[in-house]
């Protein structure tokens, strides 16, 4: 942590701790936080109290305002006030106090800074000294984790310069780079961060405890990272080099393999819980043959290097003899074919519903209003790799017993349930979704379950096989569950339809899974609270949690992925809706108000409250269509207990 460089602290000037309540009050008053009459009320009271009583102090014992309300006023008025009169005024140290740790100050020939001197005689937490420090700054105070950081810009930021100088860069912002100081104004720091990454840098606050700890995940990260270069460029035929390009990236539990040619090198990132992570490289003289090799298991034409391409490998690890599908992409680029692999595992273990982390109450209404009623449709929707498809099969799996005819018209079939019919779709011998479907209701189904919803025909297809007294899964892409229902109404498909057979729209994502193993409870941050909808008053005496980083979770501070889920159950004031066809905002209320929908950043802010996840995640995952409830109203809503 740092106290201001270059600033002396006015504190020990006579009759600053005198001029604090006035600043205060007129930086409040200008915040619209306090107004002249509370004022005059803390004067009356302060005459029949202990003179050390701040006038914080008595606008808080009177409930008028709370210290992230004040530290956000005075953010914004950086430097007016004295750090140490700052820590007075909030109840942190004594005046007297103070004046001792500035007469230390003063004395000691190192000049130590202000918090250093706090911590150090542990008067205070660090991390309530970085919570006023960056008030009195007029800056932000983050503590980020190594996943959060821009590795563009931590590639170019040497580790000694790094620990030398104490900052790193976090992220860009509105053509900033955010770069973490643990101390702001030193000059020489931001001049050579400045230089570094050739644009303006926004600073915010750390502390040298997240400095340290980046630093190291940082060198153990580039460790692996040589160990697997090694190990994975060594001079071999093209067969062998696909074969552990294909392994290493599904034990590692990739969704996703990216083969992609730069102008001087060729790099694999595999896509893990989400994210993609450089693994290894190709020797560019290598590449071509790579290629070749894959085109061949993929059945592509290898002679055409013109035109994209696509296919599909069945891949037997010789070690274990699993089996694994992988779809194949191949896109022709300016410096050669870039080749995405989509992992297909059927051997994944399905989780059932119950699994899933779904609210009690949530998973109750989706049961009982949905998945339990006899006919209708029910759509899974959200963006591509969002987790539909098993969701769609959890709910199949759920639905799936010995009175019940299941049949399935798929592309392709990703997971085999056992008693159910299922059928993978090819147009290239007439085994087209039109074919399949008008076969499927000769087969005397109860539920027919069709992979996705591509277009207005597909739906309406979806929609009267609902209309003859059948049961309808399917998929869609849309950004949340309204959005579902609009893009139904905006297909053109007649409203009277869509409301007497859609009975419910299930969006979802998924979010990262904090690792059980190296996760460590944390103070919320307020300013991604205030980004996210959540203020203070929205919570209970609530901890959030980070992962530190580990050998389990790669050190990256998460390990698998969770959902976060948003039915919308179509009740009769949704049907209501959809038949006048009213505006979208207003859909939105009424699924909010009238549906009882818990929406997707209010089923992830609940997960990052239950330590499931993290906020930073919420925050880079999950739409922000409109403001959060509190976390009371919430938990009432889901039946999610602390």
């Amino acid at each position: 942590m740092a106290a201001p460089a270059n600033k002396p602290d006015k504190s020990s000037n006579p009759g600053v701790l005198g001029d604090t309540r006035s600043v205060l009050a007129r930086i409040l008053m200008q915040h619209k936080l306090i107004a002249k009459e509370d004022i005059l009320r803390c004067e009356r009271i302060a005459q029949k109290l202990d003179a050390n009583t701040s006038f914080y102090q008595l606008l808080h014992r009177l409930k008028i305002v709370d210290e992230a309300q004040v530290l956000d006023a005075l953010r914004d008025h950086g430097f007016c006030l004295p750090f140490g009169s700052m820590l007075v005024e909030l109840g942190y140290i004594r005046e007297v106090e103070l004046r001792q740790i500035l007469m230390v100050q003063q004395e000691d020939e190192n000049k130590p800074k202000l918090g250093e001197i706090i911590i150090e005689r542990q008067m205070m937490k660090e991390n309530d000294v970085l919570r006023v420090l960056s008030s009195h700054m007029g800056l932000t105070w983050e503590e980020p984790d190594l996943p959060d950081c821009d590795q563009k810009f931590l590639s170019k930021t040497p580790l000694k310069t790094m620990d030398k100088l104490e900052f790193f860069p976090v992220r860009s912002d509105n053509e900033k780079v955010v770069v973490a100081f643990t101390d702001p104004l030193d000059q020489r720091a931001r001049t050579e961060a400045a230089s570094l990454y050739s644009t303006e840098i926004l600073p915010v606050l750390t502390s040298r405890s997240t400095l340290k700890r980046l630093i190291t995940l940082l060198v153990q990260h580039k460790k692996g990272a040589a160990a697997k270069l090694k190990n994975n460029t060594h001079q071999v035929g093209a067969p062998a080099q696909v074969y552990h390009i294909l392994q290493a990236a599904i034990n590692l539990g990739a969704s996703d393999i990216h083969l992609e040619p730069l102008k001087e090198r060729v790099r694999v990132r595999n896509r893990i819980d989400g994210v993609l992570r450089e693994h290894s490289e190709i020797p560019v003289a290598d590449y071509p043959g790579v290629v070749s090799r894959i085109k061949i298991e993929a059945g592509a034409d290898i002679a055409e290097r013109r035109r994209h391409q696509d296919g599909r490998i069945h891949f037997i690890d010789r070690a274990t003899a699993q089996e694994t599908d992988l779809r194949v992409s191949i896109y022709n680029t300016i410096h050669g074919e870039c080749i995405v692999l989509r992992v297909l595992n059927r051997s994944e273990t399905l989780p059932k519903l119950h699994e899933m982390e779904i609210p009690p109450l949530t998973l109750s209404r989706y049961e009982q209003q949905a998945l339990e009623v006899p006919s209708g449709v029910i759509i899974v929707t959200g963006p591509t790799g969002s987790g539909k498809t098993t969701t769609l099969y959890s709910c199949i799996s759920h639905l799936n017993n010995d009175s019940t005819c299941i049949i399935t018209a798929e592309e392709p079939v990703e997971y085999v349930i056992s008693g159910i019919s299922q059928c993978s779709l090819d147009p290239k011998i007439g085994r087209s979704f039109d074919e399949s479907l008008r076969h499927i209701v000769r087969q005397d189904p109860d539920i027919i379950v069709l992979g996705e919803v591509r277009d207005r025909h597909s739906a309406e297809c979806a929609i009267q096989a609902a209309l003859t007294g059948h049961k309808v899964l399917t998929t869609f892409h849309t950004e949340d569950s309204v959005g579902g229902l609009l893009r139904l109404l905006n297909m053109n498909i007649e409203p009277f339809l869509i409301s007497s057979t859609v009975t419910c729209v299930l969006a979802q994502r998924l979010i990262r899974r904090l690792c059980e193993n190296c996760k460590e409870e944390i103070p919320a941050d307020r300013k991604t609270l205030n980004v996210l909808g959540w203020s203070a008053a929205d919570l209970e005496d609530v901890s959030f949690y980070r992962g530190k980083g580990c050998h389990a979770c790669h050190y990256t501070g998460y390990k698998g992925r969770v959902a976060v889920l948003e039915p919308l159950i179509v009740n009769d004031a949704i049907r209501d809706a959809i038949l006048t066809k009213v505006a979208a905002s207003e859909l939105r209320r009424l699924s909010i108000e009238k549906s009882g929908l818990v929406t997707l950043l209010e089923d992830g802010l609940l997960k990052a409250a239950t330590g499931i996840t993290t906020l930073a995640e919420v925050r880079r995952t999950l739409p922000r269509v409109t403001t959060p409830r509190g976390l009371v109203e919430l938990r009432r809503l889901t039946g999610v207990h602390s």
